[in-house]
């Protein structure tokens, strides 16, 4: 009964999030970018109404949201290829950018994800660094992972590894690894 009822409301919720989902559609296929700025409308509905909504809205709109994630308050992501697995929780504060946050991950409030560390190029002094470009990458926070509060998080993230609060992951953080500091350096591993 309780799967049956958890079923009605995600259609609901799904229902309520289609004009938005049908105008962010349109504009993509006219080349016309809406998703940023939805985003960051959608992410300032309150409580648990709010997060039902917004997984409604970037199951159709995000790579991949399994239904079953959660998305906190006043989140938001600046790139649609973005995915969440299954049980992901994304707490209160985050910027998300190209990322895959994996099955069963907790990342805390004020967390950010960068599209990687080559956003910007800045070795042209003759031009201003806003014209130099850069390169966007998809940073992975892999499966049963625990980001911090107020972690910064340019590198992969390893299956069950733990970033501390406040931490700065310029580096690739491998399996179990618990890290820390800026940059964020191994304090040990899980599975010792």
């Amino acid at each position: 009964m309780k799967k049956i009822a958890k079923n009605i409301i995600h259609y609901c919720f799904i229902v309520a999030a289609l004009p938005l989902i049908l105008i962010a559609r349109a504009a993509s296929l006219l080349g016309i970018t809406l998703f940023p700025g939805m985003s960051q409308f959608i992410s300032i509905i309150p409580g648990k109404f709010g997060s039902f909504y917004r997984v409604a809205f970037y199951r159709f709109t995000l790579e991949n949201c399994d239904r079953d994630s959660f998305i906190g308050f006043s989140t938001i992501f600046s790139q649609k290829n973005t995915e969440i697995d299954l049980g992901a929780y994304i707490g209160p504060q985050c910027n998300i950018g190209m990322s895959k946050i994996g099955k069963n991950t907790l990342i805390g409030s004020g967390v950010h994800i960068l599209s990687g560390k080559g956003q910007h190029n800045f070795d042209d002094l003759s031009k201003p660094i806003k014209e130099q470009g850069g390169s966007f990458e998809k940073v992975t926070v892999g499966e049963d992972c625990w980001v911090g509060n107020g972690a910064l998080i340019m590198a992969n993230v390893g299956d069950g590894a733990i970033v501390a609060a406040g931490s700065v992951v310029v580096s690739d953080v491998p399996e179990f690894a618990i890290v820390a500091g800026n940059p964020a350096k191994v304090i040990r591993y899980r599975n010792e």
